[in-house]
């Protein structure tokens, strides 16, 4: 227990120390999330990339121990491949974390890495070869073990990146489910897992000193992502050699929050018409802010949960199959209450719901027939064609355009219209085009909203998106020495 103690309290230690240095140079390099927008809590810019003294914490740690200490070093050797497995593939998802927070990477991008990973986890021995229950009884899983291995890896990863999305929750939450973990492995007599789950719980914790509430820095996808893959891994390997029957249900009730948080985005999203990948306010930590609670109170009150979900896996260690059945069964009852007091689950929305679907529907229809006539536009005023056309399906009862760059043709704009006869609750808002000069789409909603919710956002960004494409184009056809003297837009 000398040796486990030492790699939590070292790797917090790392993780602490290592923790501000990334801030500074995150804030030098403007590596900052500049989240103002219709899902973000966030009100001012904050560094980003604090994953790696998280990821460094434990690697470190590890490394040492490694060397250092014989009981580690013959671990390691014991179960070379799984540990080097473990190490490595961890680090492939630290690395997509990194080009994500500071390129951008899509959703193609992260699921074709994470499902390789994952598979590659596979080959070197973490499988879920059966799924047994706490009231007896177990499924050998035969060919079906791989996919729901890939799945189980690559969704523990998400749920984790999904759940962080205020101060210290995804951390605070990670040290929940890794409790689970480490209490298991010891009573398996699990040295390499305790290691495991020990400096990962270390540089966790150190972090939490930087990124709880008001936070300094964040984790960003690395961190996150590098929290879910171990977690899933690490989960794998130690509830799978249980003797108990408990090898499906403890981590899935240990990771409980971000997988709910993650099954209901999905359901929400599918229902709506959304694309799944699509951020919004509508998680579980959103929607107890919006039942009148302070972001620090929100995180606190995640932790409680996340705490009961720990202590409630664990005691199916502890019981018979009878009383296991019974404890699911109040934990159920108890989840259902809590998410409908949240608004989830509610089906007497079910009218709302189909009406924000034909909405948004209407929206990605519109947006898509705007981009077709942009692909295909030969001038500026083609472009501003387009944008009008789509306008009325963005709800907006008026619209502009300030091309603001050379992009052939006589037209001079900029153009607008709507904005002479506005409604009585207007809502304008500005959104640049990239680009020289000053470029920008001004959008006015006459409907009483009192902001820009993140369908509509999304379908907005798009538009700019596809917008500035169609203008670079325009401008790299243009003959040189030809073109326009950037507008300005109309009050």
């Amino acid at each position: 227990m000398v040796t486990v103690a030492l790699a939590f309290l070292a790797a917090a230690v790392v993780s602490a120390a290592l923790t501000p240095l990334v801030r500074y140079a995150a804030t030098r390099w403007s590596l900052r999330h500049d989240a103002v927008s219709s899902r973000s809590v966030h009100l001012t810019p904050t560094p980003r990339l604090g994953g790696v003294a998280i990821v460094a914490a434990f690697h470190l740690t590890l490394l040492g121990l490694r060397l250092l200490d014989p009981a580690v070093g013959r671990a390691f050797r014991e179960e070379q491949l799984l540990a080097d497995g473990l190490l490595v593939g961890s680090l492939v998802i630290a690395a997509l974390g990194v080009y994500d927070d500071v390129r951008g990477a899509n959703a193609r991008l992260k699921l074709v890495v994470q499902f390789g990973v994952a598979l590659a986890m596979c080959q070197v021995g973490y499988r879920i070869d059966e799924i047994t229950s706490p009231w007896g009884g177990s499924l050998s899983l035969g060919w079906l073990s791989l996919p729901l291995t890939v799945l189980w890896i690559a969704g523990v990863v998400n749920a984790v990146n999904l759940i962080d999305g205020l101060d210290g929750l995804a951390g605070g939450v990670a040290l929940f489910a890794v409790a689970t973990t480490f209490v298991t492995a010891g009573l398996q007599g699990d040295t390499l897992m305790l290691v495991f789950s020990a400096a990962m719980a270390g540089a966790a914790l150190g972090f939490l000193r930087y990124n709880f509430n008001p936070a300094t820095i964040f984790m960003g996808d690395t961190g996150s992502m590098f929290l879910g893959f171990v977690l899933a891994v690490t989960a794998i390997h130690t509830h799978q050699k249980s003797s108990m029957a408990v090898a499906i249900a403890v981590p899935v009730i240990a990771l409980g929050v971000p997988i709910a948080d993650t099954l209901l985005a999905i359901g929400r999203r599918a229902v709506r018409g959304a694309p799944l990948f699509t951020a919004d306010r509508g998680h579980i930590h959103h929607r107890i802010m919006a039942r009148g609670f302070s972001h620090r109170q929100a995180v606190l009150v995640l932790y409680g949960s996340a705490a009961v979900l720990a202590a409630t896996a664990l005691s199916l260690r502890l019981v018979n199959s009878t009383q296991g059945f019974l404890l699911l069964l109040a934990l159920a009852a108890v989840a259902w209450v809590g998410l409908r007091s949240l608004g989830f689950l509610d089906l007497g929305k079910t009218g709302e719901v189909l009406a924000g679907r034909r909405r948004l529907l209407a929206m990605r229809a519109a947006v898509g027939r705007a981009a077709t006539r942009l692909r295909r536009a030969q001038s500026p005023l083609e472009v501003w064609s387009a944008v009008r056309e789509a306008a009325p399906g963005l709800g907006t009862t008026a619209v502009g355009l300030t091309v603001g760059r050379a992009a052939g043709g006589a037209e001079q704009g900029p153009w607008s219209e709507g904005f002479d006869e506005p409604g009585p609750e207007l809502l304008r808002a500005r959104y640049a085009l990239e680009g020289p000069g000053d470029a920008h789409l001004e959008l006015c909603w006459s409907d009483g909203r009192s902001g820009v919710d993140r369908e509509t956002e999304v379908a907005v960004e798009r538009l700019c998106d596809e917008v500035t494409a169609a203008l670079d184009r325009l401008e790299r056809q243009a003959p040189r020495g030809e073109g326009r003297q950037p507008g300005r837009a109309e009050p």
